[in-house]
C-alpha cells in the first residue's frame, strides 16, 4: 500500500467538499492539518478529519514539515498570495479556481512556480465532466468539422442564495461574477475550440439584487439558507428563495452585475459569446457549438443530460437530431456532476508522478484574463479590450509538464 500523502488545506469553506473528497485514510491521502480564521469552520474540520491539526494561521500549514502538498481553497482575492507561498515552501499547490482575481495575479504564481519548480495544479473540475468530456470527444472524432463558433448561456439559479450573501458580491473580493463565476465556462469555451481569446467586449449590469434592500448588518453573520455545499455540489435546486426580491439577508456592499454578455475572438479566428444571469429560476449551462460541418448542443448538464448532432443534411427547425448521445454517469456523490473525485485523482498522481494533467495553469490564466478584461470592458462602456498574452517561454515550461528548468523568475 502507497503510503498517504499528507494534504493540508487552507480554508474550510464553500469548497471544504475538496478537502473531505481528497480525504482518503489507506487509499493514498489524508487531511492531517487545516487553517482557517473562522472558529466554526475550524471545528468543523476538526469533525471531518479526526486528528488532524487546526489553526486560524496559514502559516501552520504553509510551513509545517510534515505536510506533503496544500489545497488552497480561501476566497479568491487570498489565491495569489497563499499560492505563492505555498510555492515558496516547495509544497505542490491546488489552487482552487479561479487562479487569482487579476492577470498579474495570475502571472505571479506562475512565475513562482517555474522559479520554484514547484507542481502547480489548478481545480478547473469543469474539465472532468461528463458532458463537458463528451462534446470535447465529438468535436474530436470530427462529428461537426472544425470549430467556428462556440455560443455559452449560464443561468445561475441559485445567485442570490449565494453570490450576493458573501465576500463574492464585493468587487475587492472577485473583480467581478464575470471572472469568479465565467472562469469555468471560459475555460471550458477554449478547451472545446482549441483557442484561447485574444480580443473581448462585454456588457452587463446589476439589474435585480442592487435594488433589494435588504442587506445583513455591516460584520453580521451570513443567513446560512442552505448547506455549506457549494451550489454546483447539489442536484437540489427546490430550496432557497424565489423570486429573487424574496431574498433577506444579503451581502452588506453588492457591487457586481448579476448579468453578463460578452462576445469573445479567439486565436485561430473562432468567434464567441457568453451569457450568464443570476436571477433565472434554473440552474444549468447550455453550450452549442458550431463548426463548418454541424453543431452539436447540450440539453442538460449531468449525468443522463443528452448532448445532441445536427450535421447530415440542411433543413428548417427540427427538433430531432441526426445523432444522439447520453451524458455517461457519474459518482452521485462527486460534486460538479462527478468531477471532483476525478479532479482529485489527477492531483494526487500530478504530485506523486508530475506528467501531463487535463487541467492547464496556463489555461487558467487565460480564462482569468479574458474574464478580468471582459469586467474592464463592461465597465467602460462596452469598449473592446485586448487580452494580454502570456510570456512564451513561461507557457512553455507549463504546457511541457512543469519539467523544464526552474530558476524563471
Amino acid at each position: 500500500m502507497t503510503t498517504d500523502l499528507r494534504i493540508g488545506v487552507l480554508g474550510y469553506g464553500l469548497r471544504g467538499s475538496i478537502a473531505r473528497t481528497a480525504h482518503r485514510p489507506g487509499g493514498g491521502a489524508a487531511v492531517t492539518a487545516v487553517a482557517d480564521p473562522d472558529p466554526r469552520a475550524r471545528s468543523d474540520a476538526a469533525a471531518a478529519f479526526p486528528g488532524a491539526r487546526t489553526s486560524a494561521d496559514p502559516a501552520a500549514v504553509i510551513e509545517d514539515p510534515d505536510i506533503d502538498a496544500v489545497l488552497v481553497l480561501t476566497p479568491d482575492h487570498t489565491h495569489a498570495d497563499l499560492a505563492r507561498r505555498t510555492l515558496l515552501a516547495r509544497k505542490p499547490a491546488f489552487v482552487e479556481k479561479p487562479l487569482a482575481i487579476t492577470v498579474d495575479g495570475c502571472d505571479a504564481i506562475l512565475r513562482t512556480a517555474r522559479a520554484t519548480g514547484t507542481r502547480l495544479y489548478v481545480g478547473h473540475n469543469m474539465r472532468h465532466m461528463p458532458v463537458v468530456r463528451l462534446m470535447r470527444e465529438l468535436i474530436g472524432a470530427g462529428a461537426i468539422g472544425r470549430v467556428r463558433t462556440v455560443w455559452v448561456r449560464h443561468f445561475v439559479g441559485h445567485g442570490g442564495d449565494w453570490y450576493f450573501k458573501d465576500w463574492h458580491a464585493e468587487r475587492r473580493h472577485t473583480t467581478g461574477l464575470l471572472l469568479q463565476k465565467a472562469a469555468h465556462d471560459i475555460d471550458v469555451l477554449h478547451w472545446l475550440a482549441g483557442s484561447y481569446t485574444e480580443d473581448v467586449q462585454a456588457m452587463g449590469d446589476l439589474m435585480v439584487y442592487g435594488e433589494n434592500p435588504h442587506r445583513r448588518a455591516p460584520g453580521g453573520p451570513r443567513t446560512q439558507d442552505r448547506s455549506t455545499e457549494d451550489t454546483e455540489d447539489t442536484e437540489d435546486t427546490e430550496d432557497g428563495h424565489w423570486p429573487p426580491h424574496t431574498q433577506r439577508g444579503l451581502n452588506p456592499v453588492i457591487d457586481v452585475e448579476d448579468v453578463s454578455l460578452v462576445n469573445l475572438r479567439l486565436a485561430g479566428g473562432v468567434l464567441a459569446a457568453y451569457q450568464q444571469c443570476h436571477f433565472t429560476p434554473d440552474y444549468w449551462r447550455n453550450y452549442t457549438v458550431i463548426g463548418d460541418a454541424g453543431r452539436l448542443e447540450n440539453f442538460g448538464d449531468g449525468p443522463g443530460a443528452q448532448v445532441r448532432v445536427w450535421n447530415a443534411r440542411r433543413s428548417g427547425y427540427r427538433a430531432e437530431p441526426d445523432t444522439t448521445h447520453t451524458v455517461p454517469d457519474a459518482d452521485a456523490a462527486g460534486g460538479h456532476g462527478g468531477a471532483d473525485p476525478l479532479l482529485i485523482d489527477e492531483f494526487l498522481r500530478f504530485v506523486r508522478h508530475g506528467g501531463a494533467t487535463d487541467t492547464s495553469p496556463v489555461a487558467a490564466r487565460m480564462a482569468v484574463a479574458a474574464g478580468c478584461l471582459a469586467t474592464e470592458s463592461l465597465r467602460d462602456g462596452g469598449t473592446p479590450r485586448r487580452v494580454p498574452p502570456l510570456d512564451p517561454d513561461l507557457a512553455a515550461y507549463f504546457d511541457q509538464g512543469q519539467t523544464g528548468s526552474g530558476g524563471g523568475g
